[in-house]
């Protein structure tokens, strides 16, 4: 698959700058989208699934339960794993500002920021303050690129889709209930605007044998509001203390 995204990412490099001042363009403030209505998901964005993925359930606020998964199958080692998860534990807080990777991440309630250039795409989370690199040039992931919870993506254009790749994705969680990937998960993304270009569409595909048996995907979507920009995240970790006030009464 890396090979298929450089060799995209090749062509749109050879191509007139003017074909390449065609692509959408995706920047602007992009909030999250609370609606349930499935209707407004695009269909041809989600035949580009691997058919086989189990597209879950999860985006916005709303979590899994313990023990849910939303369909996707766990190798025993990684059932087992889950199996000791308590929340008590994620909220300590030595834990609490620990960021998670962008593979649970992307699916927040929180806003981003998307700043586009011909090279290099910037993705800027509000989520724990993150801040993605797409590099569109066509480069290869390199060797000795460090672990991040952010991942080291490179991305082309397939018409008005922005694919993106991401690998070198340090260890974290996928659901956030103790279901967790290991540093060899593979991700790639797919972005496309709304025809009237109020709405980004994105899919969201991910790989990890390690840990599951099946592949993984989600359907996100975020609403444009110009004008507007990401706050500062903050992370307080003085918050796992009231969080053990109130789960203690």
């Amino acid at each position: 698959m890396i090979k298929v995204a450089l060799s995209a990412a090749a062509l749109v490099l050879a191509m007139p700058v003017a074909a390449q001042d065609a692509v959408p363009d995706l920047s602007g403030f992009w909030g999250p989208d609370f609606v349930t209505d499935t209707s407004i998901r695009m269909p041809d964005l989600l035949a580009k699934l691997p058919a086989d993925a189990v597209l879950i359930e999860d985006a916005g606020a709303a979590e899994f339960p313990r023990g849910e998964f939303g369909g996707l199958v766990l190798t025993p080692d990684a059932a087992a794993h889950a199996e000791t998860w308590n929340a008590e534990q994620d909220m300590a807080i030595d834990r609490v500002c620990l960021p998670p990777s962008i593979v649970y991440g992307v699916q927040g309630p929180f806003p981003f920021e998307v700043h586009q250039t011909p090279t290099l795409i910037v993705f800027k989370y509000e989520y724990f303050d993150q801040v993605r690199l797409i590099h569109m040039d066509g480069r290869a992931v390199p060797e000795n690129v460090p672990l991040s919870k952010v991942g080291y993506s490179v991305g082309h254009w397939e018409g008005e889709d922005l694919v993106i790749e991401t690998s070198r994705i340090a260890a974290s969680t996928i659901t956030n209930n103790g279901l967790d990937h290991t540093d060899g998960i593979v991700m790639v993304e797919r972005y496309r605007k709304s025809e009237d270009g109020t709405r980004l569409h994105a899919t969201q595909w991910f790989r990890d044998r390690a840990v599951l048996e099946t592949d993984g995907a989600r359907y996100l979507t975020w609403t444009a509001r110009p004008g507007q920009y990401v706050y500062p995240y903050e992370c307080d970790p003085s918050f796992a203390l009231e969080y053990a006030q109130v789960d203690g009464e």
